[in-house]
C-alpha cells in the first residue's frame, strides 16, 4: 500500500514551548507550503485561522476569498487539505469552554464559528472537520454541571451535522492540558458521543498517540477500539515521554515497541486504504537551528515506513506458536530481537 501523509503548518514553527519563548525565526506559509513535497507529504492539517488569519475580524465573503486563495496556493504545489478544525480554545471569549460554557452565548458564538469553519473545509475540498475539545473541561469539579455539559456537546455536534449533510466531524480526544479536566478524554468517550447523535455515521475519531499516553493508555489499543468500530478517520502520530505536557516528540522517539505496535494495528486493518492519511503531529527539539526544523518530521516519516517493513517482515506464524504455548516470556524476547534486527 502507499501511504498518504499529512502535517499542520503549525509543525515548522519557531521553537517556543510552555516554559519559554521562541528561539527560531518563522517560515513564512508560502515556504511552509514548499516543504511539503520535497519532504513526501501530500496532505494538510489546517486551523481556520491557519487559512484565515485574523478570522474573527472578517466577513464571511473574506472569508471565503481567503480560502479560495489559499486552495489554489496548495494545488500549485500538488496539496491537499486534510482536515480543518474550528480553533475555539484561544479566543477571550471561550476561556471557560466553547461548546460547553457555562455562558449561552459563548456556546452560540462557538457554533457559529464551527459553522464557519466548516464553510472553509468545503471550500478547501474536504469534509473533514476535526473537534479538538480543548478547553471543554474543568478547572474545578464544582464549576460546571458534567451532565449539562455532556447534553451541550451533543446539541452543538447536532447542529453542525444538520448544518451540512456532507460534513464528517472527526473527535480528537485528550484527557487533560490545558483544563485540569476534560469531559471527552478518551476515544471510548468520543465515540460514545457519537452514537447519541443525529447522524452517528458521520461522527467518528482521530487520535493523538501523545494524548492516549496522558491518559494512561496504549495508543495502538485506542486505535484498535476505533478501527473495531469503523471509526478511525485520522491519527496524529507522535511520541511522549510518560505524564508530561504534550511533547509532540518524533514518531518512535521514546518508545519504539509502542511505535511498532500503532503501526502494526493500523497495518493489519487496512488503515489506509479508504484514503485516510497518516498525519503527524510532531515538534522539532527547541535546540534544532532554524535550517533544520524540519528533521523531526522527515524522521517521523521514515520511522513510520520503516515500521511497516518490520510488520510485513514479523513472523506470525511464530507468534501463534507462542501464543498458543503461552509463552508469552518467548513471545516478549521475539519482538524485541526482531525490532532489533536480529
Amino acid at each position: 500500500m502507499t501511504y498518504r501523509f499529512s502535517f499542520g503548518p503549525w509543525n515548522i514553527h519557531e521553537g517556543a514551548d510552555p516554559f519559554g519563548p521562541p528561539v527560531r525565526q518563522s517560515y513564512e506559509f508560502g515556504e511552509k507550503l514548499a516543504a511539503y513535497r520535497e519532504l513526501g507529504f501530500e496532505g494538510v492539517q489546517f486551523h481556520d485561522d491557519d487559512i484565515v488569519p485574523d478570522i474573527a475580524g472578517k466577513s464571511h465573503a473574506q472569508v471565503m476569498k481567503r480560502a479560495g486563495e489559499v486552495r489554489r496556493m496548495l494545488e500549485g504545489h500538488g496539496l491537499v487539505t486534510e482536515i480543518v478544525a474550528p480553533r475555539l480554545w484561544e479566543s477571550p471569549d471561550t476561556i471557560d469552554g466553547a461548546f460547553t460554557s457555562n455562558d449561552p452565548g459563548e456556546r452560540l458564538q462557538a457554533i457559529e464559528r464551527s459553522k464557519r469553519t466548516i464553510d472553509i473545509a468545503r471550500e478547501m475540498g474536504t469534509n473533514n472537520v476535526v473537534l479538538w475539545l480543548a478547553r471543554e473541561g474543568t478547572y474545578i469539579r464544582e464549576a460546571k454541571n458534567p451532565v449539562d455539559a455532556i447534553h451541550y456537546l451533543i446539541e452543538a455536534i447536532n447542529l453542525l451535522l444538520e448544518y451540512d449533510a456532507s460534513i464528517r466531524l472527526l473527535i480528537e480526544p485528550k484527557p487533560n492540558e490545558p483544563m485540569d479536566h476534560a469531559y471527552v478524554p478518551t476515544i471510548g468517550h468520543a465515540l460514545s458521543l457519537a452514537y447519541r447523535t443525529t447522524d452517528p455515521d458521520r461522527v467518528g475519531g482521530l487520535i493523538e498517540s501523545a494524548h492516549c499516553i496522558l491518559a494512561g493508555l496504549d495508543p495502538s489499543d485506542e486505535m484498535g477500539y476505533a478501527l473495531a468500530l469503523g471509526k478511525l478517520w485520522s491519527v496524529h502520530l507522535n511520541d511522549q515521554n510518560g505524564l508530561k505536557y504534550d511533547q509532540d516528540k518524533a514518531f518512535g522517539s521514546d518508545n519504539l515497541r509502542r511505535a511498532f505496535n500503532q503501526v502494526r494495528v493500523l497495518v493489519e486493518n487496512g488503515y489506509g486504504s479508504n484514503g485516510e492519511f497518516i498525519g503527524l503531529d510532531v515538534k522539532a527539539m527547541r535546540t534544532q537551528p532554524r535550517a533544520l526544523s524540519f528533521k523531526h518530521l522527515a524522521n517521523s516519516r521514515a520511522m513510520f515506513l520503516r515500521l511497516v517493513d518490520k510488520v510485513h517482515t514479523y513472523d506470525k506464524e511464530k507468534e501463534r506458536r507462542f501464543i498458543a504455548a503461552r509463552d508469552y516470556e518467548g513471545l516478549d524476547e521475539f519482538v524485541l530481537d526482531h525490532l532489533l534486527g536480529r
